[in-house]
């Protein structure tokens, strides 16, 4: 398989998307794979438990990032296949190699853009993704490609975040990341995010789906096994919030995070809350 950028059809909607998963951001993210699938491992069998995956299944992974979702996936679907799809050649590339190394036959990756990827249409049973599905440029655009890719019947299956004042650990780290600066207050929630119950299922209707219940799910994240590996993990991750301060204000900006993170460090590492939503739904 090959992943060059000129070989990657993507909508122009998504292309400044393209160009952070093609640059630092997917980068950061493979070097951290592992620790990102160990930060939301509390959600990843609720996902997988909701998507009811049949032996016989050809399953869809959205956004699959380093293919634990997929591969996993793909366990369950012991005759059928999995296939997972991401903007990121580095992500594609691991997951690959991931699978290679664990011996899973029935798991493929593609790069690609699920927006305007040419699926083949009502291939497959269970559509799936884990926070994969947020960012599209055009949603309904997207979710009706799915669903087109998606055989009647067959099941919409994802994990979004709930809206930023739920999420403990987007308002911690926000806050103290700010070093006293007054910063915009996070934007309203978007058709395409997925964080307000109506607009979702509103969304999705009008993209071809049908019976879209949301489950509020809440569960702590975890970021590492102590407050120096942790501060360092979230200091990598949110590191653009540091762009712009001295460095003294920079040296209090991660001291204060590495103490909140110390607040909190439990026997099973640093932990925060978070919440999410199930979000299910029929084509």
């Amino acid at each position: 398989m090959t992943n060059e950028a000129a070989q990657v059809q993507v909508d122009p909607s998504n292309a400044e998307q393209f160009r952070a998963w093609e640059g630092d951001e997917g980068a950061y993210w493979v070097s951290r794979a592992e620790r990102i699938d160990d930060g939301v491992a509390r959600y990843h069998h609720r996902l997988l438990d909701a998507a009811a995956i049949d032996p016989a299944d050809n399953v869809l992974d959205i956004g699959c990032g380093g293919g634990q979702t997929t591969r996993d996936a793909a366990r369950r679907a012991t005759t059928g296949s999995a296939l997972g799809v991401d903007l990121s050649s580095r992500m594609v590339d691991l997951a690959t190699r991931v699978a290679e190394r664990e011996h899973v036959p029935n798991v493929t990756f593609l790069q690609a853009d699920a927006q305007v990827h040419p699926f083949p249409e009502g291939h497959f049973d269970v559509t799936i993704s884990r926070h994969g599905v947020m960012f599209f440029g055009d949603p309904h655009a997207a979710f009706t490609n799915l669903a087109r890719a998606t055989r009647p019947g067959g099941r919409l299956v994802l994990l979004t975040w709930q809206p930023h004042e739920r999420n403990e650990w987007l308002t911690v780290f926000r806050t103290v990341l700010a070093a006293g600066r007054d910063l915009p207050p996070p934007p309203p929630p978007t058709p395409g995010s997925l964080k307000d119950p109506d607009q979702a299922r509103e969304l999705l209707t009008s993209a071809g789906f049908t019976d879209v219940r949301l489950t509020g799910l809440t569960e702590p994240m975890y970021f590492g096994p102590d407050p120096d590996d942790a501060c360092g993990f979230v200091r990598g991750q949110f590191a653009g919030m540091l762009d712009g301060l001295d460095p003294a204000t920079r040296a209090r900006a991660v001291d204060a995070l590495r103490a909140d993170m110390a607040d909190h460090h439990t026997d099973a590492g640093v932990h925060y809350d978070s919440a999410a939503w199930l979000v299910e739904a029929r084509r």
